[in-house]
């Protein structure tokens, strides 16, 4: 049996409850065939001239932890650099929040060779590689250069937009044209699907073969979504420890007398968080009936703190959050709430289970596993409502959610009040139809095909 061999930028240990779904579903492949997991340490070191030393590499059962570290020059260039002010903003439509830096190129480039040589000497002929997410795009490109033979699959996790904006990063042929050194390239959404092979056929001249694969450059590959999912068993075992039950007891008891809503996000600016606390003061506005009965618990944890757009967003948001609470609040009722820390994963559950709606309502997202960790929270005897903006890749799957527009406000009002006030029955057939779709495609699911399709491709 082959043995699979997992790459990302970090590394988790699939056996410790805080790594998540996806590395306890990763972790579970793993462990069946005795497997390697390979990435960046997420230490920095003083040392410019780079390492000769072989990766530092521990056991988690039959899984093999490899580890490299990075210097600081290599950190800023191709973590905060490339990966985090280049791609994430241009494939999150943000072409205006993007920093173009050849320097930045430059360590993006340098630090997936450094991956490639680093892995290399650990690889079995018979192994089968899984490249993750957008830090590593080239990283097939340079195993290749290398000699390696073995099957590459690729999964990116944050959405692909569309032609026109990728081909506003310079030298997008060099990155985009990496992607044909893999076996199989998975995506989110059908939607990114369609920005890909648009793009190849447009600027990489590619052809367009049956059972969506891509021929150009010499090589084919084939491209397909494969929507990620949540382990709903790890979720539903979330809710049952101690401080999940404890969390839940306190915010009943806290809101007895309120309809609570919940947003909960990375305080990001591809979250729309700003837009979601406009619409609620939109909502208290057009809609009075809900002062003095609904509060909204805004959650945003901290992210990149010393970037100037993040430091901007936080910024806004407190602003938009202190104008509500002035305006509406009062000695008996705060409407909203707003917490910018991190909120333990364990009490994550219970917060959903406590909320009457849930707003999921992203500019642009790549899938959104809150929106999927909402609903299999939810009592099915009395569920909440998911809002869902349609420009989350899981508006694909969920579409017994109320999808809205984030940029339209007066719109985004009207379906949280019409989430407020929804019947039991309306909840009820919504709710089943929704949880039916998150059992059905959970994070093993996802695993399976892709490995499936990447042994076939």
């Amino acid at each position: 049996m082959s043995r699979l061999v997992v790459i990302s930028n970090r590394v988790a240990d699939p056996r410790k409850l805080a790594a998540g779904g996806l590395a306890v579903a990763l972790g579970e492949t793993l462990q069946q065939t005795g497997g390697l997991w390979f990435g960046w340490s997420g230490a920095i070191t003083d040392d410019e001239e780079g390492s000769d030393a072989p990766p530092r590499t521990r056991t988690s059962g039959k899984v093999t932890l490899a580890t490299i570290d990075l210097c600081r020059s290599d950190y800023d260039s191709y973590y905060e650099g490339y990966s985090n002010s280049v791609l994430w903003p241009v494939f999150h439509y943000r072409l205006d929040l993007a920093k173009f830096n050849t320097r930045d190129l430059a360590g993006y480039r340098r630090v997936n060779q450094l991956f490639a040589r680093k892995l290399q000497p650990l690889l079995r002929d018979d192994d089968i590689l899984w490249v993750h997410d957008y830090h590593l795009i080239p990283l097939a490109a340079e195993l290749r250069a290398l000699g390696c033979q073995q099957r590459i699959g690729f999964f990116l996790h944050i959405p692909l937009p569309p032609d026109l904006i990728l081909a506003a990063i310079p030298q997008h042929e060099w990155l985009m044209r990496s992607l044909f050194a893999y076996d199989l390239v998975g995506l989110q959404s059908e939607a990114d699907v369609a920005h890909c092979m648009r793009y190849m056929t447009n600027e990489g001249n590619a052809l367009l073969l049956p059972d969506q694969r891509l021929q150009a450059f010499g090589a084919t590959v084939q491209v397909k979504a494969f929507p990620i999912g949540i382990d709903v068993d790890e979720f539903e075992r979330l809710a049952k420890t101690t401080e999940a039950a404890e969390t839940y007891a306190r915010v009943c008891a806290e809101y007895s007398r309120r309809q609570l809503l919940l947003g909960i996000d990375r305080l990001d600016y591809s979250k729309g968080i700003p837009q979601r606390v406009r619409a609620f003061r939109e909502l208290l506005e057009r809609y009075p009936d809900n002062q003095h009965s609904a509060t909204l618990l805004m959650i945003a944890s901290p992210s990149r703190d010393t970037v100037n757009a993040y430091a901007d967003l936080r910024q806004e948001l407190e602003g938009l959050c202190g104008a509500i609470n002035g305006d509406f609040g009062d000695l008996e009722w705060m409407p909203l709430r707003y917490i910018h820390r991190t909120v333990a994963r364990k009490r994550v559950p219970a917060l959903c289970r406590a909320s009457r709606v849930c707003l999921v309502t992203p500019l642009r997202d790549g899938m959104n596993l809150v929106a999927k960790e909402y609903v299999a929270s939810q009592d099915p005897d009395d569920p909440g409502v998911l809002v869902l903006s349609r420009f989350a890749g899981a508006a694909e799957q969920l579409l017994d959610a109320l999808l809205v527009n984030p940029y339209d406000t007066q719109g985004m009002a009207e379906s949280i009040q019409t989430a407020l006030h929804m019947p039991l029955k309306e909840r009820k057939r919504r709710h089943r139809a929704l949880l039916d779709n998150v059992r059905t495609f959970n994070v093993h699911w996802w695993r399976q095909a892709f490995l499936d399709a990447l042994k076939q491709a």
